[in-house]
């Protein structure tokens, strides 16, 4: 139980001088801006630094590289077409890279891969277009075939100019061919082929595929082991609830891998490539190991964070020499996390990255053998870590005995109790999860003076399988109820004022706004919903999920196909209970959460006779990409806010939790 000062009837923002909150006001602008650069790849010489450039108001993303020495001017600029961006950079060789081109369609969605690859050197000279569906490059007479999708997949533990792909052709949907390719001569080898859709691989050091493991088109989790020339799909009872292969020992003799036998967290095992003298090396008891720090190759994991809470290390090995100097650059940055990018070949050169919950992050490098340290750049130079507010990851247990996780942005210089408080949930809602680290939403309404409260509720990511599936087919029920008993929660921990407490959330997030005020009557003064889900049954027929067989699966498997059901936990169907103030907020390209969704619950409050505020941009996606958009759209949720929840807002009784 942390420390909370005595009870106060008044937020400490209450009595604060006007004045002084507007000098400390951190400008709108700054939170909607996009980094200018980021995704840095240290070459294999440790002489350049790739990275991807954003001008965002300009629809241009470039691929720039510079040398280690001077970051101010780039060698070289591979500047992509309107919208494309650099999504990977992958270096094959000192002097060469790969380029996967793709475009992010809004802030809310993961960036798409287009399935092209090019080439390019360090310098800019030599381009190549490696695969895609545009006939063009050095191979272009003999590469009418490449229509499909084209993937990194791994490189050689020495770089020498190649790396492996692999393949998905249009005509042949989940049929992947992998190739060894060589990206100075634009040639390629064919080295396996696997009929199964969504496969990720595990390339070993003799340059075949071993492992290919992943959810199938009928979203089943299968892993498939090379035997002799074929695959050959493993059992459960090998595989456990999660097995995922990630690289070789430092001798090839074992792997390493994520594994858990039954349904619960996933622990880091060292085993034989059959499965057989399987050793723990990390396991959590609440949650699944997260991410892994490795040594410089040959690759072994020195230290282990967890998926959830402070991402404080554990070391395997502390005596390692990697470990060591770990631990010492971590001493540096006290209440941050030290997380190693990437080594030069010979281990000679660093790129470590310095983030927290009020640093989106700081990329370093340094010389291992006299320990110099050179700073790169900031992701968000123009953001002041001081002035931004603390993020406190926190269990509660949720009615039904469930422990939970919650996390607390705390805004500064605003007292610890009796706040006004935001319910932030975050989207998906399987497979993702709020973290400790920089959240954007968060740290902007913590800097307008109110107390965040995220929590992941069951069917978030981090803690197994049997924790993921619990939310599966509860999306109007169980999970909202994890949201409402978290608000109960902060409200008995004297937290937050129960009479000044809204609830904002994009996509799923936006659909719990709707759902939560539904659920809990009385609890919340307003709700914001952005790119949200408003019609489940909608999602069948509209929306890019249901385009393919597997997502088509995995909304059988998540919301049914009981319309009872799916009417009774959409909002769009519940309009007339929803008895606080709305804003929706969407934007009219949308293709995950299509702008029909807003549009339906748009005519379900105004049939409802409720009140509600709208606000939608053409050309934007899931979630506003513009940055003068999102300044817009945060200004409106700010006003939308202080109306109710804010310093002048009217008080009135709340229903007891």
């Amino acid at each position: 139980m942390l420390h909370r000062l005595a009870r106060t009837a008044l937020s400490v923002s209450l009595l604060l001088p006007a004045a002084t909150l507007a000098a400390d006001l951190i400008p709108t602008e700054d939170f909607a801006r996009h980094a200018p650069i980021s995704h840095p790849q240290l070459s294999p010489d440790g002489k350049y630094v790739a990275v991807r450039m954003d001008d965002n108001e300009g629809n241009m993303h470039a691929l720039m590289i510079y040398a280690v020495t001077d970051m101010q001017k780039p060698v070289s600029m591979l500047r992509m077409p309107k919208y494309d961006m650099p999504l990977g950079i992958t270096w094959v060789s000192p002097t060469r890279l790969v380029i996967a081109k793709g475009r992010q369609q809004g802030s809310l969605d993961k960036p798409s891969y287009y399935g092209e690859l090019l080439a390019t050197d360090y310098d800019g000279k030599h381009q190549d277009y490696i695969f895609g569906f545009d006939v063009a490059g050095s191979r272009a007479g003999t590469r009418a075939t490449d229509k499909g999708w084209g993937y990194v997949v791994g490189t050689p533990e020495q770089a020498n100019g190649h790396f492996y792909m692999a393949a998905e052709s249009w005509d042949s949907r989940g049929k992947y061919s992998l190739y060894d390719v060589d990206a100075v001569k634009n040639t390629r080898r064919l080295i396996g082929q696997i009929s199964e859709t969504g496969m990720s691989f595990m390339i070993g050091a003799d340059g075949q595929a071993h492992y290919a493991y992943g959810s199938n088109e009928d979203d089943d989790y299968v892993v498939y082991h090379r035997e002799d020339n074929g695959w050959a799909k493993l059992p459960a009872t090998q595989i456990g609830a999660t097995f995922a292969p990630i690289t070789y020992t430092p001798d090839k003799q074992r792997i390493y891998a994520y594994y858990n036998a039954g349904n619960g967290p996933s622990m880091l095992v060292e085993q034989d490539e059959n499965g057989g003298n399987r050793k723990v090396l990390a396991k959590n008891s609440f949650d699944s190991v997260g991410d892994i720090q490795w040594t410089p190759a040959p690759s072994q994991p020195f230290a282990v964070v967890p998926a959830t809470g402070l991402p404080k290390p554990t070391y395997l090995d502390a005596n390692l020499p990697t470990a060591k100097l770990h631990m010492a650059i971590s001493q540096k940055f006290p209440g941050s996390y030290v997380n190693f990018v990437n080594f030069s070949e010979d281990g000679s050169t660093l790129m470590f990255q310095v983030s927290s919950d009020r640093d989106p992050g700081t990329y370093y490098l340094i010389d291992t053998h006299n320990y110099k340290v050179h700073k790169l750049f900031n992701v968000h130079p123009w953001m002041d870590p001081a002035k931004l507010s603390e993020r406190r990851p926190l269990h509660f247990t949720a009615s039904d005995g469930t422990e939970l996780e919650a996390i607390l942005t705390v805004p500064r210089d605003r007292g610890e109790n009796m706040l006004p408080m935001v319910l932030l949930p975050h989207g998906g809602p399987h497979g993702v999860s709020d973290d400790w680290f920089y959240d954007q939403d968060a740290q902007f309404l913590a800097s307008r003076g109110y107390l965040v409260l995220q929590v992941n509720y069951r069917g978030s990511s981090g803690r197994g399988r049997d924790f993921k599936e619990a939310g599966y087919l509860k999306w109007g029920t169980a999970i909202q109820q994890d949201l409402i008993d978290g608000v109960k929660w902060a409200i008995k921990e004297q937290y937050a004022d129960p009479q000044r407490i809204c609830v904002y959330g994009a996509s799923f997030g936006g659909y719990s706004a709707m759902m939560t005020t539904v659920r809990a009557p009385g609890l919340f003064k307003c709700a914001v919903g952005y790119a949200g889900i408003y019609d489940l049954a909608m999602m069948y027929k509209k929306g890019d999920i249901k385009e393919e067989k597997s997502g088509r699966s995995y909304l059988r498997n998540v919301i049914g196909k009981d319309d009872a059901a799916l009417a009774a936990n959409s909002p769009t169907h519940l309009a007339d209970q929803i008895s606080v103030p709305v804003l929706l907020v969407h934007g009219e390209d949308d293709q995950r959460a299509p702008f029909a969704q807003a549009k339906a619950m748009r005519a379900a409050l105004d049939a409802a006779h409720k009140p509600y505020e709208w606000l939608s941009k053409p050309g934007e996606g899931h979630g506003f990409y513009s940055e003068k958009n999102t300044v817009e759209f945060y200004n409106t949720l700010a006003g939308f806010l202080d109306r109710y929840i804010g310093a002048g807002a009217p008080v009135s009784p709340a229903v007891a939790p």
